[in-house]
């Protein structure tokens, strides 16, 4: 029963891991459209490497765009690396937990079988 008991308690962890995945690649991406956001609007022509701004001016606010840009790229990374991990995880808690739940359910059944009956009246 104790490992039932680990492996469900295992499992919520992993699912709330995942959640937490989740609001970091929630967060990764807020910040990757503020930084966008804020180096075009600071910038009149930045030169792009896919999303990466990488001339910008020597203006305050061209490196906070792209600070913010870089940290939105690594929060989204890591985000959904931490997402896919806990959630692999978690099914394999859960299905541990099931195999674990079938054998405990197959050891009581027999059990079940050799215990005797109660003797009847007529017998």
């Amino acid at each position: 029963m104790a490992l039932m008991e680990y492996l469900h308690e295992k499992a919520e962890e992993s699912r709330h891991n995942e959640i937490v995945g989740h609001l970091v690649t929630i967060a990764g991406v807020m910040f990757l459209i503020g930084g966008t956001l804020v180096t075009v609007s600071t910038v009149p022509d930045p030169d792009w490497f896919l999303f990466i701004p990488y001339r910008l001016r020597s203006h305050p606010y061209c490196l906070i765009g792209l600070i913010f840009t870089i940290l939105g790229y690594i929060l989204l990374i890591f985000g959904i690396a931490f997402s896919i991990h806990y959630a692999s995880q978690r099914s394999w808690y859960m299905w541990r937990l099931q195999e674990t739940q079938t054998e405990a359910e197959e050891k009581l059944r027999s059990m079940v079988k050799y215990v005797e009956k109660p003797k009847t009246k007529n017998e």
